[in-house]
């Protein structure tokens, strides 16, 4: 009798098994239909990098020399580029030592066209990133936070000098770049203007910069095609050259769209 109940009981006990091995769902695979190129390309970037590159400035990292330096291809230069965090401190990670696993993750993109439409200098706020969850739920930790603001290349002139300015553009302010780095970890900020923080001046020694860099976030500058993707659910890929012991680089960028 025991071993009757015992052979019925393991009967029973793989016949469940087998049931839910047959019914058990399957995970839905994750498809991408398009990629989308976001990177702007710009004919004398390459020329601009050949010729700091002789010169030697990119063995400098993390200083002032550096920084001038590499402003040289920054400000001359539409193309799309990164910034590593050794800009801000050679101790820090340069173009090279940036880890694979940071330069792949979800793509968040907040929208302040509007808002830049009436002011070039415009600040990215804590409101627009709270309007940016409200619609699409929280931005993803571990994401590449985006702007699109709509900017486009162009000069400024000083109207008394005559002399050529960098233009007033848009930019994260400071309350919004810590609330990303620190409630959001993201891994990189981008925007589709030259330089992160908004207003007039160089990047490298802007708070918001030195924040974020100083935090190992990396910055995409000059991102193009942004009306393409969606605000969520798409995967960023970035991939610069790798360039030993440089701070700044080119960078190409492409967004799966699922």
């Amino acid at each position: 009798m025991k071993i009757t109940t015992f052979i019925t009981g393991c009967a029973l006990a793989l016949a469940v098994l087998l049931f839910a091995q047959k019914h058990r769902p399957e995970a839905t695979p994750v498809t991408f239909h398009g990629v989308v190129d976001l990177t702007r390309t710009d004919p004398s970037s390459s020329d601009s990098l050949l010729a700091s590159t002789r010169r030697g400035e990119q063995t400098d990292t993390g200083t002032r020399k550096m920084a001038s330096a590499g402003s040289i291809l920054r400000s001359t230069s539409t193309a799309t580029r990164i910034e590593a965090p050794a800009l801000y401190a050679k101790s820090l990670w340069t173009v090279d030592q940036i880890p694979p696993e940071r330069l792949v993750g979800q793509l968040a993109v907040l929208d302040v066209r509007a808002e830049v439409k009436n002011n070039p200098g415009y600040e990215i706020s804590m409101d627009d990133i709270m309007r940016w969850e409200k619609a699409n739920g929280q931005i993803p930790l571990g994401a590449v936070v985006v702007a699109e603001t709509g900017w486009k290349p162009g000069k400024s002139i000083d109207e008394k000098t005559g002399a050529k300015q960098l233009p007033q553009v848009p930019g994260y302010s400071g309350e919004a770049a810590k609330f990303l780095v620190e409630a959001r970890n993201v891994r990189g900020l981008g925007i589709d203007a030259p330089r992160l923080h908004f207003g007039t001046g160089s990047s490298w020694n802007s708070p918001v910069s030195q924040y974020t860099l100083s935090h190992s976030v990396y910055h995409l500058e000059n991102i193009a095609s942004l009306e393409r993707v969606p605000a969520t659910g798409a995967v960023v890929m970035v991939a610069p050259m790798k360039l030993q012991g440089r701070a700044d680089g080119p960078v190409r960028v492409l967004a799966l769209v699922k």
